[in-house]
């Protein structure tokens, strides 16, 4: 524990002192009130890529869960500048509601799609907004949004479709975003309804995406939640895995259902299946079978890891603590001490385990504080 205490204080620092400064900084730009999309290895801003609107969306999550939390002062100002600007370019020019998936390097529309996947992040940054700053709007634009893709977007089968396009697959990863916004909502209003919502995604989880037989979490599916076929129906990422264990720990702490089942198992069978014997790291997409399809490394993953392993330490699993150890002192080793900039990281490690993507998204952030955050409560309550 005393290990814990250390990483966990250093990596609350990094956060605060460095990252936090970095994008609101180099990361942020000030004529127009967006965040870049990314920034090279030198810290400059990437001033040739598109941006995704979602990025936005994180960001504005970001910095209104770090003044939260006592991190960053400014966080109302970034947001509210970050706000009026997805309000004035990105929303949907012709859709009753929702927003556009893509700008140009230049903040220009260039892709008018809605995904559904973007849209939980819209959500989650309204969200906290009004949890941060009780803007009140912010709330009543959260509903809106959600009744619109109830509308417009509700599948037969359950849950909600991909978009407003042609889409090959239904994928899990955006309806793991919609659990997690649900139970965002019920925290910061405290109704009952939001984890009806929650339930239902859960209901989901159970039935469709979980394979209690192979205990891995499946990622592509036919329109009625049948696997799709081939090598896509099999790729299981493991960072998903830990991402739904600290999820579904989170619903168990709101509802008192019993998740053990699925959490331990899926949090036992990445540590067997899904992580690098070398570095400790957390390979990309793996087999359910064993074996890799993408040995190649991100950085989030591991920080799934992170939460993954305090959600299980919070339930008694003491080898958990030792793991979350291990993970914060992994991320920094690989990811963040390698950095050339202060308060950067690097994206990715190729299967080697050297640098494959030097860059720093700025959609990692969002991973990093709230695994910063966890560990630093963890901490603070086992003291």
């Amino acid at each position: 524990m005393k290990r814990l205490q250390l990483v966990a204080k250093e990596f609350e620092r990094w956060i605060r002192d460095q990252a936090l400064p970095l994008w609101a900084g180099a990361g942020f730009n000030h004529t127009s009130g967006v965040s870049y999309e990314r920034l090279l290895a030198d810290g400059k801003p990437d001033l040739e890529v598109s941006n995704r609107v979602r990025v936005q969306a994180r960001q504005i999550f970001v910095f209104a869960f770090a003044q939260y939390l006592g991190w960053y002062s400014d966080g109302y100002s970034r947001t509210e500048k970050m706000l009026t600007f997805v309000e004035r370019v990105a929303r949907h020019p012709t859709a009753e509601n929702g927003y556009i998936h893509l700008l140009d390097s230049q903040f220009r529309v260039i892709d008018k799609k809605q995904d559904l996947y973007d849209h939980t992040f819209h959500l989650l940054a309204n969200i906290w907004c009004y949890r941060a700053f009780d803007l009140q709007e912010c709330l009543h634009r959260a509903e809106s949004l959600i009744h619109y893709l109830d509308t417009k977007f509700a599948s037969r089968y359950g849950g909600w479709l991909e978009g407003d396009y042609i889409f090959p697959a239904r994928r899990q990863n955006p309806h793991m975003h919609m659990f997690e916004v649900m139970l965002a909502f019920y925290d910061a209003t405290g109704d009952s309804k939001w984890l009806d919502r929650a339930g239902e995604i859960y209901h989901l989880f159970v039935n469709y995406f979980y394979d209690g037989n192979q205990e891995v979490l499946f990622e592509y599916f036919n329109e009625d939640w049948t696997l799709v076929a081939g090598e896509q129906g099999k790729i299981v990422e493991p960072g998903h895995m830990l991402e739904w264990v600290w999820l579904l720990r989170w619903y168990e702490s709101r509802t008192n259902i019993d998740v053990s089942k699925y959490a331990d198992a899926m949090y036992r069978k990445t540590l067997e299946v899904g992580v690098c014997p070398e570095t400790g790291l957390i390979f990309d997409e793996v087999l359910v079978t064993g074996g890799t399809i993408k040995a190649s490394k991100r950085c989030w993953p591991t920080i799934e890891y992170i939460k993954a392993s305090i959600a299980q330490a919070r339930k008694g699993n003491e080898e958990a603590i030792e793991h979350t150890t291990r993970a914060i002192e992994k991320l920094m080793l690989y990811y963040i001490d390698p950095a050339a900039t202060a308060g950067a990281y690097i994206d990715q490690r190729a299967a080697d385990n050297s640098i494959l993507v030097d860059h720093a998204p700025a959609s990692t952030l969002y991973h990093l504080i709230v695994a910063a955050a966890e560990v630093s409560d963890f901490v603070r309550r086992s003291v």
